[in-house]
């Protein structure tokens, strides 16, 4: 269940002159309408979700501004949405998280960048290297340069944001080359104000249709056509984008006094180079640095001449680039060597690690060191390094302190997750049976690879899991077991790794967690979403899916009932059937059921209702402290205290009140035939006249049970 957006959409309503205060996100949804775009399609994935949800939002406005918007099931859908301005003067915008959802949508990419476009075709995308919300460490550099796609990198500051976005439609335009926009999760959530524009009603939309078709074969990919493409890619479309960036001034130069020393920047780290300068006193609080900076708005293409008339003149420039390859340095190095500037050194990677994030601790680092080895004139080298070593201080005294690193807490299932008592279910099949292959998946299920669980051997992508086993399933011993969400299901998994299991009379077993969600992404509603706005509903059913594609064994089990879930997992291993057999777990994600619940359940506490809530706990008089439980289950409300009982030395389990009455600990408990410790309550607010009395009849019987 994705978060309204219905007060923020107000301000996409701004007009000419008034003020827009909000995040980046959100200013880059009103530059796409003040862009006069006519469609946005998108596949939601950090740090990028909401730009789709903003516009869902926003649907009233772009009905009346003819923009058509689509919600795609993949991001190579939303990247073959750009289609529509190969042919046609049409602008178009998608957005996805990237790496991984660039890798989804590079046939797509590769063959509009080869076909070039006469509509502007911006890709807005969610980069996140280094920030801890996707799987891989990759940039979207490499692709970029590999397709000829122009690549945007917007310092983050609003109105900075905003002109990127208009003028990526733009540069798209002059060199019919389709532009990636990248924001980091600092840009897209950075506030702060623009002076807003008009909105544009598209030239082309859903208001006024095109009347005609129209045909070049120099826009299909195939020889001879494919092969001008790629030499009007270089000869025409490259000197026209590079003459765009420079004519329009889209990089930045920010003078500062010490003239002998520069930096270049990728414009989407600017901030965090300020404040590393900041820090060392080499900027103020407003931004204004002594250090000259060359801001890469435009990350590539490169401009040789402006990099040369930067560098032109200093001893030493310091380039910051995340991340490796330095496809940056690199270009700066060799437009400096083809220009013969060989008096200007440049520092790289020998100032900043190669891998990692850029956080303010390895700037503030790597800035001190390349302040201290240019020593400036009028700078004190040894200073900044004493200003360096004085504000990590803190840091390095508390992990004296401590004497050992402080444990990294792992990413882990939600309080009630419905996919845990599958994984307890595995544990319990694997210590019957022995250990068996299980390949993983894109998900929060693949949070099963940690402890207390440890399942999961394989993760290749978003709803590969089942292909990725299909050559191990035959030259394996026993059957493998792959797990696969609903929302990879519907991204890529009935494709590519049901179709073709099935084709290929494979004999594993798949498990479809069904939770009603695209949890990998966010929790945003997928084609077979049984809680959603009725105008969204769809129908779409996993079963008649599996069945229309000929799967002809699938099972149906209700996540938390963990011993149904054993014994269906132990009857498709030992199952005669030859072929995919799959198992439905099926019970709502559990946070979005208690974001569901919680305003109900406030409006009945409100109105006065009777409302029951399930807890579970531990009789500690019971409770042998072997906590096989808690291996089990591994869920966070379950967890230890010291025993009341003098003569139980080791801790006994305990249910804290994070608990949300899923069972799942006594369903463990019961499977495993582990111990009859658990208890079951219910606790009534608003009592009615009869749970009073109720409850005083029970009082009263256990007063007479009780010795004198």
């Amino acid at each position: 269940m994705e978060r309204s957006f219905k007060e923020e959409v107000a301000l996409l309503r701004l007009g000419a002159g008034e003020t827009f205060h909000g995040e980046g996100i959100l200013a880059v949804t009103k530059a796409l309408l003040q862009s006069g775009v006519s469609y946005v399609g998108g596949y939601q994935g950090a740090p990028v979700s909401h730009l789709v949800d903003v516009l869902n939002d926003a649907r009233d406005l772009l009905d009346e501004l003819g923009v058509h918007l689509e919600t795609n099931a993949s991001e190579a859908g939303a990247a073959a949405m750009l289609g529509a301005s190969i042919n046609y003067p049409i602008r178009g915008a998608v957005a996805w998280k990237s790496t991984v959802g660039t890798n989804v949508a590079s046939d797509a990419l590769a063959n509009l960048a080869s076909a070039g476009v006469r509509g502007g075709a911006l890709i807005v995308i969610g980069e996140d290297y280094g920030e801890g919300s996707s799987i891989m460490q990759e940039r979207s550099h490499a692709f970029a340069m590999k397709s000829q796609i122009w690549l945007l990198d917007p310092r983050p500051d609003l109105p900075t944001i905003v002109r990127m976005v208009e003028q990526g439609f733009e540069l798209s335009e002059a060199s019919s080359t389709p532009v990636m926009l990248e924001l980091r999760i600092r840009a897209c959530h950075v506030h702060g104000t623009f002076t807003a524009g008009p909105n544009r009603e598209p030239a082309i939309s859903r208001k006024r249709a095109l009347a005609d078709p129209a045909f070049d074969y120099g826009k299909i990919v195939l020889p001879p056509s494919s092969y001008a493409q790629e030499k009007q890619k270089v000869e025409v479309r490259w000197p026209k984008a590079a003459e765009f960036v420079r004519a329009r001034g889209l990089n930045e130069v920010f003078p500062g006094d010490l003239e002998e020393v520069g930096i270049v920047t990728q414009g989407g780290l600017y901030n965090m180079v300020i404040r590393a300068l900041q820090q060392l006193g080499l900027a103020d609080a407003f931004g204004a640095s002594r250090v000259p900076i060359y801001c890469l708005n435009v990350t590539y293409p490169l401009i040789p001449e402006e990099i040369v008339a930067f560098c032109a003149g200093r001893r030493h420039v310091l380039v910051v680039e995340e991340g490796q390859p330095a496809f940056i340095e690199d270009a700066v190095l060799a437009a400096l060597g083809r220009a013969e500037v060989n008096a200007t050194k440049i520092h790289g990677k020998g100032c900043f690690p190669k891998a990692g994030e850029y956080t303010g601790e390895v700037m503030l680092e790597g800035m001190a060191r390349f302040i201290e080895r240019a020593a400036p004139a009028g700078v004190d080298g040894a200073q900044a390094r004493a200003t360096r070593d004085r504000l990590l201080a803190p840091k390095a005294r508390a992990a004296e302190l401590l004497g050992e690193p402080v444990p990294g807490r792992p990413p882990g299932f939600c309080v009630g997750c419905p996919e845990r008592p599958v994984f307890s279910a595995m544990k319990l099949l694997e210590r019957e049976s022995g250990a068996f292959h299980v390949s993983a998946d894109i998900g929060c299920h693949l949070f099963s690879t940690l402890p207390p669980f440890n399942i999961g051997n394989t993760v290749l992508g978003y709803g590969l899991g089942l292909a990725s086993n299909s050559a191990i399933d035959p030259l394996f011993g026993r059957r493998t077991v792959t797990i696969m969400g609903d929302g990879g299901f519907w991204h890529n998994g009935l494709s590519s790794g049901v179709a073709n299991a099935v084709f290929n009379k494979d004999d594993g077993i798949l498990v479809i967690m069904n939770n009603g969600y695209t949890s990998a992404t966010g929790t945003q509603h997928i084609p077979s979403s049984p809680h959603q706005p009725e105008e969204k509903m769809t129908g779409m059913s996993i079963e008649q899916a599996l069945k229309g594609v000929g799967v002809q064994q699938v099972r149906r089990v209700t996540t938390y009932q963990v011993a149904r879930m054993a014994a269906a997992l132990k009857d498709a291993m030992a199952s005669p059937f030859k072929g995919l057999k799959v198992i439905i777990a099926e019970s709502e994600c559990q946070l979005e059921k208690q974001r569901r619940l919680r305003p109900q359940v406030a409006a009945a506490l409100r109105a006065g209702e009777r409302v029951v809530r399930t807890r579970f706990g531990v009789d500690e008089d019971v409770c042998s402290g072997d906590h096989s439980c808690i291996r089990l289950s591994g869920c966070p409300s379950l967890t230890v205290k010291d025993s009341a009982d003098p003569l139980k030395v080791d801790p006994v389990a305990h249910v804290n009140n994070g608990c949300v009455g899923c069972g799942l600990c006594g369903e463990v408990a019961h499977a495993a035939i582990l111990c009859p410790s658990f208890f079951r309550a219910e606790i009534v607010q608003n009592p009615s006249w009869w749970d009073r009395t109720k409850q005083r009849l029970r009082a009263t019987f256990i007063g007479w049970l009780q010795p004198a």
